[in-house]
């Protein structure tokens, strides 16, 4: 007796890419796409939060030490500018992995759950499943590591700024029981042998240059308006981070 062959089989074992796929299949691999990519952006974004607090908890633990004797220095302060400034660095980073997934699951809600729900199979964007396919292939940032650092800055950061910023004017306006002559304002931003001057400088290029972020940087576009537009040329996620 002859063996029959059916199309999409290679003798007993079937042939993936010539067999046919149902809806069920494509409605249950969306799904699970769907799940994945939500549990990424959200691990992502717990740790969002994990450097806020942290930025949280240092300006709390280091105005409180300056500020509670006259005698301590304001060093703290300014160390506490410089650490609050790096997790703001790392959170921008963060913020831009973050983003990655956000996108797909927003392309995910957008097209296809959304049609669904309104009984409606027909997608606001008509190749966003291409669209989708093609960032997995090659996965690609979806803002400026300015852009993340400005969204980051505007949305928790700046009062931690302000918070250190007064703190250190009302740390340098505190009277010494040493002080003696004109201009003990200036001879409180002394630290060590450091003389006045490098503590101003100091905050003056921070501050600057958080305000030129804030003001010319780039603002973060929503996944709606222009992730999948390709208005600018976008960043190749590494691949030791995919």
């Amino acid at each position: 007796m002859q063996e029959r062959h059916y199309p999409g089989e290679v003798g007993d074992v079937p042939t993936f890419e010539e067999a046919p796929l149902q809806r069920a299949e494509y409605i249950s691999a969306l799904v699970h796409f769907y799940r994945g990519e939500l549990d990424r952006s959200t691990q992502w974004r717990m740790r969002l939060d994990t450097t806020t607090n942290w930025s949280i908890f240092s300006v709390m633990g280091l105005v409180t030490f300056s500020l509670g004797d006259s005698t301590h220095s304001h060093a703290g302060i300014l160390a506490g500018m410089g650490l609050v400034l790096t997790f703001l660095g790392i959170e921008a980073r963060r913020f831009r992995f973050f983003d990655v997934w956000r996108a797909r699951t927003r392309m995910l809600e957008e097209n296809f759950i959304g049609p669904i729900l309104r009984r409606d199979l027909i997608s606001p964007v008509a190749s966003w499943g291409k669209l989708v396919a093609e960032d997995l292939l090659t996965p690609k940032f979806k803002m400026t590591y300015l852009q993340a650092l400005r969204a980051r800055l505007l949305r928790n950061y700046v009062p931690l700024f302000l918070i250190l910023g007064i703190s250190w004017v009302l740390k340098l306006s505190m009277p010494l029981p040493t002080d003696t002559g004109p201009r003990p304002f200036l001879r409180h931003m002394e630290i060590g042998v450091l003389p006045w001057w490098v503590s101003l400088v100091f905050v003056l290029l921070l501050y600057g240059y958080l305000i030129g972020v804030a003001i010319f940087a780039q603002q973060v576009e929503s996944p709606e308006e222009g992730y999948w537009g390709g208005k600018q040329k976008q960043e190749r996620v590494p691949q030791h981070d995919i």
